[in-house]
Parts: structure tokens; C-alpha cells; sequence
């Protein structure tokens, strides 16, 4: 719907054909550390159309993850936050303990399907799930990367 009005699927292909290819996954980066809202999509497309296709989607794969990593310490940070940690602690008992048994599930589906990973890896440090666990069912989101490049550069 804000596609139709505001034309950002558009706006954003032309971003990857005027910025240099550091510009592009400078951008990306950043879009995935703050709610990772750009559809990973475009990117993997845009890396396609490159000398080392490749190349560009493990660029892309690690920078996404890396993103989520990072996302986590935000997380962390907020729940650090005095007015943040009580109404944690007061208002959402009953939800932090069952988000904290079902971390490893959100962290994975945020990971493998089209969903914004940093958000799961933000909620996951405000939750404080571990960071080791984070860091392995993370990795997930280096095969789904893997996956939708197979599928995209088969695709054009």
C-alpha cells in the first residue's frame, strides 16, 4: 500500500543503480542494524547485475547478520534504559517468560523467513536471550541467503 503512494520499491532500484557498489551495501547495512524494514529482496536482485554476483550476495549475507547482531546490543541497551527495565519487569512478566523460552524459535524465524531479522534479534536482547544462542540460530540467515540468491539468479 505505501508502495502505491509513495513509489519505495522504485525509489529504491534507482538507489542501487546511482550509488557506488559500497554506497549500496553501506545503505543495506544500516537499513538492516535499524528494523530492517527494506525487503532484502531488492539487494540480493542488485547483486545479481554485478561482476561477482556471488561476491555481492555474501557481502549482503554477512551484513544482514552482522545487522541483527548489532540489533541484539540495541536491544540490550533499551532494556538497560531505568523506565524501559521497570515496565519490563512490572507490565510484561508474564510475556518476557515465555518470549524467553521461545527465543531460539524467534530468532530462527526471524533468520530463514521474510521477516525483519533485526527486529527478532532486537526483542531477543531486550528479552536477554543469550548472545551465543542468538549467534547460532542467527546464522540461519546466512542460508536463506544462500537460498534466495540460488533462487533469484536462477530467476533473471
Amino acid at each position: 500500500m505505501l508502495d502505491y503512494f509513495f513509489g519505495i520499491n522504485k525509489a529504491l532500484v534507482h538507489l542501487t543503480e546511482v550509488l557506488p557498489s559500497y554506497g549500496v551495501l553501506v545503505f543495506f547495512f544500516v537499513s538492516e542494524i535499524v528494523l530492517g524494514l527494506i525487503p532484502p529482496e531488492i539487494f540480493i536482485a542488485w547483486s545479481s547485475k554485478m561482476n561477482s554476483p556471488w561476491l555481492f550476495l555474501s557481502y549482503l549475507a554477512v551484513l544482514s547478520y552482522v545487522g541483527g547482531l548489532i540489533s541484539y546490543w540495541i536491544g540490550i541497551y533499551i532494556t538497560n534504559l531505568p523506565k524501559v527495565h521497570d515496565y519490563i519487569v512490572n507490565k510484561l512478566q508474564k510475556q518476557l517468560k515465555n518470549s524467553k523460552k521461545w527465543g531460539g524459535f524467534l530468532i530462527m524465524v526471524g533468520a530463514i523467513l521474510p521477516l525483519p531479522f533485526s527486529m527478532a534479534c532486537m526483542t531477543a536482547g531486550i528479552i536477554e536471550f543469550p548472545f551465543k544462542n542468538v549467534v547460532l540460530y542467527g546464522s540461519l540467515r546466512l542460508v536463506r541467503y544462500a537460498v534466495y540468491g540460488f533462487i533469484i539468479f536462477s530467476a533473471l
